[in-house]
Parts: C-alpha cells; sequence; structure tokens
C-alpha cells in the first residue's frame, strides 16, 4: 500500500506540473521566488559587509567563536530565502491560490540551505559526501511529504531471530543517526576544546581540566543519545548498574585509575603543558597534551610518548622546568699540571660567558654566572669543569654543552694550553751485582 501511495505521489506531482506549467499565475510565482533569492542574497551581502566580525575571513589562528560566527553568516542569505518563500507559501494558501509550485520551490530552497550547511560546516571531504548522498534525499523526502511512507516500507522489511525483531528501518537508521552523531561529537570536541584554550583568563591547568571535563560529559552524552537511537530502554540499565560498577572496579580498574590521575594533576597542578620532565625510568620529553589516559610526551628526537597518567603519580617524577625555566648544567674537561689554572679559569670564564644564550652580566646575580673550579687532581692533569645557567634545557636545538666544549677547546688553545693525555715514565734500574 505504501509503494502504491508514492507511486500515486509521483503521478499526482506529474499531472500538476504539466497543469502549472500552462497557467500565468505559475510563472508569477516563479518571478516572486526569484525575487525573495534576489532580495535575500542582497541583504546578506549588505549585512556581512557591514560587520566587521563577519566582512573578513579570519585566519586559522582566530579566535573559534570568530570562525564560527564568520561560517554561520555564509547562511544568512539561503535562510532568509527559506523563511520568505514559507511566507508567501502561507499567504497563497491564505487566499486560495494554486501553490503547487511554491511548495516545490519551498522544497528546493531547504535542499540549497542544506547543502549550504554541509558545505560551510563539514570540512571532512568523506564525511561532506556522506551527508549529501544520504542527507539531501531524506531531506528532500521529508519536505515533499513521502518520509513517513518509505519509512513504514523500510519497517515492514523485517526479520525476526527468536524474540527479537531487526528491521531494515532500524539498521538503517542506527548507521545515520550513529555516523551522524560520531561526527558531531568529534567536531564539537575539537571545538569546546579550542574555545576553552583560547580563554586568556584561566590558567594552563585550568583549561585542561575543563577541556577534559568537556570531553567526558560530551562522550556521555554521545552515548545516551545512541543508545536511544538504537531503541534500548536506558531505565533497564539501572538493573545493570551493579554488575556494570564491579566490572569497571575489576577489568576498568586501569582506565579508572589513569583518568582520575589525569584530573590530580592538572588540578594539584604538578604538571602542566610545555613542563620538560624526566620519568623514573629515564625517558625524558616536553608535556605536549593530556589525554583522559595517558600523556603525550614529545622528545628531541621527534619521538611521542604515550605516558599512562597513573605513572606521574605512583612513581618518581623530575620536572625540569615547572617551577623555574633557568637550569643549571655543568662540562667537564682537563689541563695539564704545568697550567696556571688561576690566569686559566680567568680567561675560561670570560669565553664561555660571550655564548648567547649563557646567562652572564651584572643584571644576574654571582651564583647564576659563568664559574670555573677544579674538580680533582688526576693521574695526567687538573680535572676541571665550568658551571654555568641558561634559559631552557641544554639539549635539541638548544644544545648548548658542545658548544662550550668547542670554546674552550680553542680558548686553551690559543691560550698555549694542550690538552693532557695519559703519560708513563719509565726508570731501568742499573742490576749493581753484575
Amino acid at each position: 500500500m505504501n509503494s502504491s501511495a508514492i507511486t500515486s505521489a509521483l503521478a499526482d506531482a506529474q499531472t500538476q506540473l504539466a497543469l502549472a506549467l500552462s497557467e500565468s499565475h505559475t510563472y508569477i510565482q516563479l518571478a516572486v521566488v526569484a525575487a525573495i533569492y534576489v532580495f535575500s542574497f542582497l541583504i546578506s551581502k549588505v549585512v556581512r559587509s557591514n560587520i566587521a566580525i563577519t566582512n573578513i575571513k579570519p585566519d586559522e589562528h582566530a579566535h573559534p567563536l570568530k570562525r564560527l560566527l564568520y561560517k554561520a553568516s555564509l547562511l544568512i542569505g539561503p535562510l532568509l530565502a527559506v523563511f520568505l518563500i514559507k511566507i508567501f507559501d502561507e499567504l497563497a494558501t491564505s487566499l486560495a491560490m494554486p501553490h503547487w509550485v511554491i511548495n516545490l520551490t519551498l522544497a528546493i530552497a531547504v535542499l540549497l540551505l542544506v547543502n549550504s550547511i554541509i558545505n560551510v560546516f563539514v570540512n571532512e571531504p568523506v564525511a561532506a559526501r556522506l551527508f549529501k548522498w544520504i542527507g539531501l534525499p531524506i531531506v528532500f523526502l521529508q519536505v515533499v511529504g513521502l518520509l513517513d511512507d518509505v519509512i513504514a516500507i523500510l519497517s515492514d522489511i523485517s526479520l525476526n531471530i527468536g524474540n527479537v525483531s531487526v528491521s531494515a528501518y532500524g539498521i538503517i537508521r542506527v548507521l545515520i543517526f550513529g555516523s551522524l552523531l560520531f561526527w558531531l561529537g568529534r567536531a564539537s570536541n575539537s571545538f569546546g576544546k579550542a574555545v576553552i584554550r583560547k580563554q586568556a583568563s584561566l590558567d594552563v591547568p585550568t583549561k585542561e581540566v575543563f577541556s577534559k571535563l568537556f570531553e567526558v560529559t560530551l562522550f556521555c552524552i554521545i552515548v545516551l543519545l545512541l543508545l536511544n537511537v538504537m531503541g534500548i530502554n536506558l531505565t533497564t540499565l539501572a538493573v545493570f548498574g551493579g554488575a556494570l560498577g564491579v566490572g569497571i572496579g575489576l577489568g576498568l580498574q586501569s582506565i579508572a585509575s589513569n583518568f582520575i590521575s589525569g584530573i590530580i594533576i592538572l588540578l594539584d597542578r604538578s604538571l602542566t603543558i610545555g613542563d620538560y620532565v624526566e620519568l623514573d625510568n629515564g625517558q625524558t620529553g616536553f608535556v605536549r597534551e593530556f589525554k583522559m589516559r595517558y600523556a603525550v610526551l614529545e622528545t628531541y628526537d621527534g619521538k611521542d610518548i604515550l605516558v599512562p597518567n597513573e605513572m606521574f603519580i605512583s612513581n618518581l617524577l623530575v620536572n625540569w622546568s615547572h617551577k623555574d625555566p633557568k637550569q643549571r648544567y655543568r662540562v667537564d674537561f682537563a689541563v695539564p699540571y704545568a697550567t696556571n689554572i688561576r690566569e686559566m679559569v680567568e680567561y675560561v670564564k670570560d669565553a664561555v660567558a660571550e655564548h648567547p644564550q649563557v646567562l652572564s652580566g651584572e643584571q644576574y646575580p654571582v651564583e647564576e654566572r659563568p664559574d670555573c673550579e677544579i674538580d680533582s687532581f688526576g693521574d695526567s692533569g687538573v680535572n676541571m669543569f665550568v658551571e654555568f645557567w641558561m634559559i631552557g634545557v641544554d639539549d635539541g636545538k638548544n644544545r648548548v654543552g658542545g658548544d662550550l666544549l668547542l670554546i674552550i677547546f680553542e680558548t686553551l688553545k690559543e691560550n698555549g694550553v694542550d690538552m693532557p693525555f695519559p703519560q708513563r715514565e719509565v726508570r731501568i734500574l742499573k742490576d749493581e751485582n753484575k
């Protein structure tokens, strides 16, 4: 019956189209619709050109809300056109005018609006194509009033497995709305985090806490909506609440521990984005991002280390840059015993102080300026070391220690000081009995 209703509706539409093309009011309605579109896009152009936030396209580093408002302004024309055509349709109905053409143009206007929304807000090419090939036909069927008949046909196509009935409509509904919710969740999560991290009034740990809470809340909402789409009664889940709690306590305790540890780290501010840390196993890196289960450490080798949040709580952690970005380092070298140590110490300190990344000068305390001292007396020479302070970590792009060793070597050479090397003195004792 439903398929025959669709066939009958299509036949009626064809008959009405042929009749409408032979009447003058049809062309009057088309002219009014064309005027509505011209008016709508002129108004859109005027509005967008007179508002600063919609006049110039913001770059990718602009505030997310500013980019959202700019994209939304692109929909003023299509949205106003749909609104005016709908008013024209209601007016024609009240005047008992034939308005079949208006209904058709309204359906087309809605499709154009939905297509504009997809083009503006959906950046992924695959998702955009899916929305156009699946979403637009659904919108068209809804506008022309045939969607209920199509749903009825799909509901009649079912398969019974015991007491469970699976219909084609149920499967298609879960696939369509599940994909939509998945994409909407990802887009909302990225947008929400970007908005939170753009708040200048919040410090980095607070931003990360709100970002994580927003992500968890959004995940729970998406799961509940998906369960509702699947037709699962949420009240029945209360029966399994106790068993689910036991499952979380036993099987998911590691995940729960890592999640709670991440919240604790962000709240007590013991670790923030950009800190250079050293783990208990010797691995080092910069904290780049916090996830629900782990933190991302970026090493100087360009590798990302995924560290479970629990490790930052339960194991020893060295945070090199959390309290103060200034760090103290030392480089070791040796000179022969014949060297004038007091004179050598001065020109080595002066040479080290000339390095652009070494903190030196009267504006720094004496204890933070370069210092050269004796470390010990070795077998072949005097073991020396130079201590210095710098901003950042002595590695990667800030590799200062290697530069200073070369500077010390060249300075010693310029002042006639050779590097010591192992020496052995051999004495030949003469046997007096011979």
